[in-house]
């Protein structure tokens, strides 16, 4: 939930998430098809709370999750709810930008949602306080680092790294995008994007390819070595929605 990239291509997009934790937390499960109240949804489950940090429905909608609003903030536990199962509230609905603006937030934990939806790319933060939505060029590269892990420099040199990288590969493969989420860098374990800080390093990297017909989930399992794969089919053609 720590380092997010949105990638479009002709008829394809790729949202693509370094997920950072803490050692002591348990392994998540492999991507899987769960049957949610509105349709199909893929996603890894968080072991510990059963929630997830990026998830696709079958109605082509797909969010990425990453820990803190605009800034990093003490956290202030006990909290009503884990903000994976938030995520999957939100995918569970036929418009999640607009359900992000109707759901009780009070007593969550800030967090920002990138949610494709309807191809159209939203960022929705929630401060605290506060909900904030703005929508995105879904016509260019994006990249996000959490406030809870990288200070503004840190996040700038992540951001150069990233234009860097876009300048080089003009339309990069998923293949490309996995690479540059486990070996960019500059050394520096504590803030590379596959990083190490002890108790808290990358465990894993999940990449969606979305397309016309389908999502298709590639999960990295970096501490055990493994990769896995998993698809999901739309329930109907998406053609309208890609160009």
């Amino acid at each position: 939930m720590c380092t997010v990239t949105f990638i479009p291509s002709e008829h394809t997009v790729f949202l693509t998430s370094n997920r950072d934790e803490k050692q002591w937390r348990s392994p998540a499960s492999l991507p899987a098809v769960y049957t949610g109240k509105s349709g199909k949804i893929l996603f890894p489950r968080d072991g510990d709370a059963g929630g997830t940090w990026i998830a696709a429905h079958e109605n082509a909608n797909a969010i990425v999750f990453l820990n803190g609003g605009f800034f990093a903030h003490s956290p202030q536990p006990p909290y009503r709810k884990s903000r994976g199962l938030i995520l999957i509230d939100l995918i569970d609905h036929s418009e999640p930008t607009n359900h992000f603006l109707t759901i009780d937030l009070s007593d969550i934990e800030p967090f920002t949602a990138i949610i494709w939806n309807d191809s159209r790319l939203f960022e929705c933060r929630w401060d605290g306080e506060q909900k904030h939505v703005t929508e995105l060029d879904s016509t260019r590269p994006h990249i996000w680092s959490s406030v809870t892990l990288y200070d503004p420099a840190v996040i700038a040199k992540r951001n150069h790294w990233f234009a860097e990288w876009v300048q080089e590969k003009k339309t990069p493969l998923q293949d490309d995008i996995l690479h540059f989420h486990q070996f960019t860098g500059d050394g520096d374990c504590y803030n590379d994007l596959k990083m190490n800080r002890g108790q808290v390093f990358t465990v894993s990297v999940t990449s969606m390819s979305i397309s016309r017909e389908h999502a298709l989930m590639r999960y990295l399992d970096l501490k055990n070595n493994q990769s896995f794969q998993q698809e999901l089919v739309f329930e109907k053609s998406m053609a309208g929605k890609y160009k």
